[in-house]
């Protein structure tokens, strides 16, 4: 099956998993008038998550297991042909990016360390501190935050590999066949996703700052293409707003404009 064929394939196959069973609460944008006219302006971001009665690791692996139950919503598969879109859109460039940044002699330095910082053991080593010291500290709103990094990284994980091993990209290096989507992509906007929705734009405009380093830095390191990391990124922000959904929605919504659409950040309910 040639290349964009297979891009195309897999990104059906994605967004009908998400898209069936759909959350029974959740309504589309174009389904839920007051949803829509939120969507033609911006709003301040939701608050946090709420804090739960307990974060244990027992209840950290039961809200685990039940995030991949909720991985089925509207607003993921918006989010999944977001992505989709994305990615088909740029594969036309995706070598010259790559010969670009690698023939920059700025980005030998600036990117050195991107592969390092976006492993998913960095990540989670992260997450795991934040949580310990929460849970020793009894600060249930840093342990929760901690719960939810943790989760967002697995879950962002999971659901990477397993597309990495259906699609079976070569890696632009010709070191293997997992190049799509890019898993320090995923992970890393996963991470930041979550840090947005315990501190909204305070911490949101550092980490995806973080996530976007991460993912140039695969394309300086010749290992992903702009495809890979684009559809990464999708896959993080649907693992990061999965895990952090209780009372609330992704704070991002596409709305409709003459002659086009537009992303805007709004308030919507889950």
């Amino acid at each position: 099956m040639p290349l964009k064929l297979r891009f195309i394939a897999v990104a059906m196959t994605l967004t009908c998993a998400l898209a069936s069973p759909l959350v029974a609460q959740e309504a589309s944008l174009t389904d839920d008038p007051s949803a829509a006219n939120d969507a033609a302006q911006l709003s301040k971001p939701a608050g946090p998550p709420p804090i739960p009665e307990h974060t244990g690791i027992k209840a950290t692996l039961k809200d685990l297991f039940s995030d991949f139950g909720h991985l089925p919503s509207m607003t993921n598969l918006m989010w999944a042909g977001v992505g989709a879109g994305g990615a088909l859109a740029v594969h036309p460039v995706d070598d010259d990016v790559n010969e670009a940044l690698m023939n920059a002699s700025w980005a030998h330095k600036t990117f050195a360390v991107g592969a390092v910082l976006g492993q998913s053991a960095t990540l989670l080593a992260a997450a795991g501190t934040v949580y310990v010291v929460g849970r020793s500290k009894d600060n249930r709103q840093l342990s929760h935050m901690g719960s939810d990094l943790l989760q967002a990284v697995i879950i962002s994980e999971g659901v990477t590999q397993a597309l990495k091993y259906t699609v079976r990209r070569e890696r632009p290096d010709g070191s293997g066949a997992n190049s799509f989507p890019s898993g320090h992509a995923a992970d890393t906007f996963a991470f930041a996703t979550a840090i947005e929705r315990h501190f909204g734009w305070r911490g949101a405009v550092p980490a995806y700052a973080f996530a976007s380093y991460v993912a140039a830095s695969r394309l300086h390191d010749n290992v992903h293409y702009l495809s890979d990391v684009v559809f990464g990124a999708a896959v993080g922000v649907i693992a990061g707003r999965t895990v952090t959904r209780t009372g609330h929605g992704i704070p991002f919504a596409i709305a409709p404009t003459q002659g086009g659409v537009a992303i805007v950040y709004v308030r919507t309910s889950e």
